[in-house]
């Protein structure tokens, strides 16, 4: 008997002993480790009953069930299922294992047991099973047949393979029409998805189906080919469609080709419209030379939040503050008001030679923590305001929550590297907590050295945002501290880059193989460290917290030493050096708040403020006061400290 068959066998002939207390979770967490790998591995353990014991009152004991019997999907009993279900129903184990079994029994056409265990759900390709078991059992009605047309028109995007038997039961009733398909057609056209054209005319007439089938030649590759198209409204979107795709990868060409297709097929006011929304965000994106001109080429009808910012960013980029002037106050009010808006606003009245209306926007923005609120405040020789809440609550109410199975479950699994397991249990156990409860769960997670709780579950009320010490945690600061003075970097600085990199996860690791609390990159790794005299045993110790954040800060100061200013600096350690010398090559000169908000990349644009924010923040949770906002974007960490006050500060960093 396997370790896990024993677990299971104790589990159901044993009474369930109460949850074990926090020191029996930290002494069985490597037993819980192996019995998991062991679990995946599929490796027998018959040898070892003692471990099987030990954990059999275990929080945990469902999802090391699960392992195994993940495994062994395809092999899983339906007896066997069905007692796992009943162990754990309403728990996230059930759910995960529910998701698991479903497509092995569609796998192995056990239409009756996948009905039996059906629950609704999102998951597409689940559906389609359930649709596929119902028509095979002859349980087709007009519920199916609807149901079944629904997840046709749903998207026009691709669907499961395993939805192919359902779309042809449903062509074979006579119920997949041509309406449905030209539905699903246009959708696709919609996205540029046109395989999914294609497939969808397959059941089309000839004529038809030669039709779309140009319709989505014309999106792979737009050109004269469609002045020819009959004078219709489908021809017509198809061409918006396909000039718009057009437009993000040669706006020229776009440009070109739409007053032909304009004329040709008649296309309307707002068709042209967003054609040349297109033409003009695709232009400006890169700061091309025809960017005001394709602006204003933009009907008013077109322009959104997206393209006013960019009509702003493109005046900035030129130094033409009228013309930024001027695109600020056009912005709908809500965006006008905000922080960053009021700052660049007061900045474009202060070059226009406006400085009393300038004040009055700079006072507006200093009222917010964040990166523009904080340099008005040094604009206006003003405390920065911040308005930090510590509730405090009962020992009795912060003992319950803690108590919490689910959350136990969460916290353990944390622990044991189960990212998203643990983020399940997280999320079931929310659902039972109100707001205060919700709170106190986060600050569980963050005793537990899960700190990205904070910024993930908080926030839905607007005073949360106000809870500084759990959004911004503060972790390994004498290792800061230590490398921050090694490398003479500003600590709050590297604190900062943490926050923004990896949320204090000494195990975080990026699709691009960033690893580590500052997600550096294995190479880049190397290389500091050979140049710096620090150990490194290769990869691997990207995952030691003093490391990476010895290795991290000595890059930073490398970084620094090439690029001049922080600001700049921290735009290379997000974007690379590449796309940061073509920044400064377009706009050398350039004020620091106007350089960084024309940096063409949005994350760069925006990691670059939110470290500076994180930053001041920062130097507030370790010295309770900071260093100007306009000193340490510069560099000059001897520059004058300012003190917080709280003032009702309606905007936060996040």
């Amino acid at each position: 008997m396997t370790r896990i068959a024993l677990l299971s066998a104790l589990i159901t002939l044993c009474t369930v002993a109460p949850l074990a207390g926090a020191q029996d979770l930290d002494a069985q967490r490597p037993l819980v480790r192996s019995a998991l790998e062991a679990a995946e591995r599929g490796q027998s353990n018959a040898s070892l009953p003692d471990p099987a014991l030990a954990l059999a009152n275990h929080p945990l004991r469902g999802w090391i069930e699960f392992a195994q019997l993940k495994r062994n999907i395809d092999t899983t009993s339906n007896a066997q299922a069905q007692d796992f279900l009943k162990r754990y129903a309403n728990q996230p184990v059930a759910a995960a294992f529910r998701s698991t079994w479903l497509p092995a029994l569609a796998r192995r056409k056990d239409w009756d047991a996948l009905l039996a265990n059906w629950q609704p759900t999102e998951n597409t390709g689940l559906r389609c099973a359930r649709l596929q078991a119902l028509w095979v059992q002859g349980k087709a009605d007009a519920t199916w047949t609807k149901d079944a047309q629904d997840l046709w028109r749903t998207t026009g995007k691709p669907l499961p393979d395993g939805c192919d038997p359902v779309f042809a039961a449903l062509t074979s009733q006579g119920q997949l029409t041509d309406a449905l398909r030209w539905e699903r057609i246009d959708a696709a056209a919609a996205l540029g998805q046109t395989a999914v054209m294609r497939a969808a005319a397959n059941g089309l007439s000839a004529g038809e189906r030669s039709r779309a089938v140009a319709y989505a030649g014309f999106l792979d590759a737009p050109a004269s080919q469609g002045l020819g198209w009959e004078k219709s409204d489908r021809s017509r979107q198809m061409a918006s469609d396909g000039l718009e795709l057009l437009a993000r990868k040669d706006p020229d060409n776009a440009e070109r080709l739409l007053p032909q297709y304009a004329q040709v097929l008649g296309l309307t006011a707002d068709q042209q419209g967003q054609v040349r929304y297109q033409i003009a965000l695709w232009t400006v994106a890169s700061y091309l030379p025809d960017s005001a001109r394709r602006l204003a080429a933009v009907p008013d009808a077109a322009f959104d939040e997206r393209l006013h910012e960019w009509q702003a960013r493109e005046a900035l980029s030129r130094s033409d503050w009228p013309s930024a002037l001027k695109a600020i106050q056009e912005m709908p009010p809500a965006q006008r008001s905000d922080a960053r808006w009021e700052w660049f606003e007061a900045r474009m009245l202060d070059k226009t030679g406006q400085p009393a209306q300038a004040t009055r926007l700079y006072a507006e923005a200093a009222k917010t923590a964040t990166f523009h609120g904080f340099m008005a405040a040094d604009r206006l020789g003003q405390p920065y305001a911040l308005c930090p809440r510590e509730p405090q609550d009962s020992p009795q109410a912060e003992a319950a929550v803690a108590r919490d199975p689910a959350l136990i479950r969460a916290i353990e699994l944390w622990k044991l590297d189960r990212a998203a397991w643990a983020t399940a249990e997280w999320n079931d156990a929310l659902t039972r907590f109100d707001d205060d409860q919700r709170r106190m769960a986060v600050e569980v997670a963050r005793d537990n050295g899960w700190f990205d709780r904070a910024v993930f579950s908080l926030g839905k009320k607007p005073d949360e945002l106000q809870l500084y010490s759990l959004r911004f945690p503060l972790h390994h600061d004498t290792a800061i501290r230590r490398e921050s003075s090694k490398n003479a970097i500003d600590p709050a600085w590297v604190a900062a880059e943490i926050r923004a990199e990896s949320i204090f996860n000494p195990n975080a690791r990026s699709p691009a193989n960033a690893m580590g609390l500052m997600q550096v990159l294995p190479g880049t790794g190397a290389g500091v460290a050979q140049r710096n005299g620090i150990a490194y045993a290769g990869a691997p110790s990207l995952y030691d917290s003093d490391t990476n954040i010895a290795i991290g800060t000595a890059y930073l100061r490398e970084l620094l030493g090439k690029y001049g200013t922080p600001y700049m600096t921290i735009a290379a350690y997000n974007a690379g050096p590449t796309p940061t010398a073509r920044w400064q090559s377009q706009r050398p000169g350039f004020d620091p708040d106007i350089w960084i908000e024309t940096i063409s990349y949005k994350e760069t644009r925006e990691y670059v403020a939110r470290v500076l924010a994180f930053s001041v923040i920062y130097d507030w949770r370790l010295n309770k006061d900071a260093l100007s906002l306009t000193d340490r974007m510069n560099g000059r960490l001897d520059g004058k400290r300012k003190p917080f006050v709280c003032t009702g500060a309606q905007g936060v960093a996040n």
